[in-house]
């Protein structure tokens, strides 16, 4: 992990993260309207495209606190905590489990930290440390 002066906070905001995708996946749909079918034809293509882009924003988020060093490692917990969302999701009749999400979990991540090691990898403490200035400043 970065020397981080708020490391239990990020981490209590990660676990947070990591709990709200894990809630939403596993949350019955909601339809809001009337034709069902329709929706379902858009939300297939939409659905792989929230997986990833959930995936690249984990990330991201996670490469923000740790080196570039420990992004394989970033990717491995990323892609075991894809592959647990699909076994829950296989456990409930209102779900279903599909490699295709974890395909699409798996780009996401391989985006995000490519992302992260072009320049955004390490944010958390770039903004600890424009917090602390801005707080020597007042």
């Amino acid at each position: 992990m970065l020397p981080l002066n708020h490391a239990r906070q990020w981490r209590v905001a990660s676990l947070v993260m990591i709990l709200l995708v894990l809630v939403s996946a596993l949350m019955p749909a909601i339809w809001f309207f009337d034709d069902k079918k329709s929706v379902l034809s858009w939300l297939d293509h939409a659905d792989k495209w929230l997986h990833a882009t959930t995936f690249m924003i984990l990330s991201l988020w996670f490469a923000g606190q740790y080196r570039p060093r420990s992004y394989w490692r970033i990717a491995i917990g990323l892609m075991m905590f894809g592959l647990f969302i699909e076994f829950c999701q296989r456990l409930v009749s209102y779900r279903m489990a599909d490699w295709a999400d974890v395909g699409a979990n798996t780009i996401g991540i391989i985006v995000g930290l490519l992302i992260a090691l072009a320049g955004a990898g390490g944010w958390c403490l770039r903004v600890e440390n424009w917090h602390a200035a801005r707080q020597s400043r007042a």
